[in-house]
């Protein structure tokens, strides 16, 4: 099953049994449902699907007025970078919630958006590091790579009482969804995945880079390496000790980030395990910005995994 086939089947599960529930966004039940990602929802007779208008502003201001006012909604967005219009309720009117009364809120608000990164987009996709909005007021935030992560983010996370962030690689929507052969490890919040457990390397992978890490993971594999293997879900301050844990036994750390910013949420996790151990081998795969990084080129993320086997034997 494609990735967004999967999420999509996943939400409409979710918000079906949902009571008084609000989804909404701009064309959620009409034209492309937003690529398929709302395609076909339906929802109980005290809750509602709203068409909205494309005032992103207004939007977030609506979903945190109705989770002041006890009532749960949804707010799937187009694209990421369209949530900087509303930087100021992200800030301000989540402070306001989480410093009075409403901070024991019941109700829930979930912003859903699309990050543009499927390539030759233009200025749009070059805005791709999901970190870069949850680090502005501290917001709890959630991407989703593959199907074992899709099924316990949403099913937990989706319209669970608080506000948070959910989003989804627009890159990633025509591939069939990976499904790991197990589930290692998660932590309580699923802000970390565990798919391998190996002593030879520990591979981390942070924003949306799972599906390149699955794949150096499987290659290592067939050259006869045992690969620890972790997604990083959530960029918001996480507790990094099951992955140090790890990488004190394998002694060699591959990170992988496929953000386009220069504050990458990785340096957290490679500067706590630099003060910590001593490392074989350090090798960081990160985007290498060219000058026309904002024109529409590529997003392709190619990783040479024969040249990282031969030089983790070094």
């Amino acid at each position: 099953m494609k990735y967004i086939e999967f999420i999509n089947n996943l939400i409409k599960k979710e918000v079906s049994e949902a009571e008084n529930l609000i989804l909404f966004g701009q064309n959620i039940s009409a034209g492309s449902c937003l690529g398929g990602l709302t395609r076909d929802l339906s929802v109980s007779n005290n809750s509602k699907i709203i068409n909205s208008t494309n005032s992103e502003n207004s939007l977030c201001g609506f979903g945190f007025g109705l989770m002041m006012n006890d009532i749960s909604s949804i707010f799937f967005m187009k694209q990421l970078d369209f949530l900087l219009l509303g930087i100021d309720h992200l800030v301000n009117t989540f402070n306001v919630i989480r410093n009075t009364q409403f901070k024991n809120s019941v109700s829930s608000f979930t912003i859903f958006p699309i990050t543009v990164d499927n390539g030759f987009q233009g200025p749009q996709s070059s805005l791709n590091n999901f970190a870069d909005f949850c680090s502005i007021a501290r917001i709890p935030g959630y991407t989703i790579t593959n199907k074992i992560d899709a099924e316990k983010i949403i099913s937990s996370k989706l319209i669970s009482p608080g506000f948070r962030i959910l989003s989804i690689s627009q890159r990633l929507f025509k591939e069939e969804i990976i499904s790991p052969d197990e589930l290692v490890y998660t932590n309580d919040d699923n802000s970390i995945f565990q798919y391998t457990q190996g002593n030879d390397v520990t591979v981390v992978c942070f924003n949306f880079s799972f599906p390149n890490g699955w794949d150096l993971h499987n290659k290592l594999k067939k050259l006869g390496m045992n690969v620890s293997l972790f997604n990083v879900n959530s960029p918001t301050p996480s507790g990094w000790e099951k992955i140090i844990a790890d990488v004190n036994i394998s002694k060699k750390l591959i990170v992988i980030d496929d953000s386009k910013s220069e504050n990458v949420a990785c340096n957290s996790l490679i500067e706590q395990i630099q003060n910590e151990l001593i490392l074989k081998k350090k090798i960081v795969i990160k985007r290498i910005l060219s000058e026309d990084w904002v024109n529409p080129v590529s997003d392709i993320m190619i990783i040479d995994s024969e040249n990282i086997y031969n030089e983790l034997l070094d």
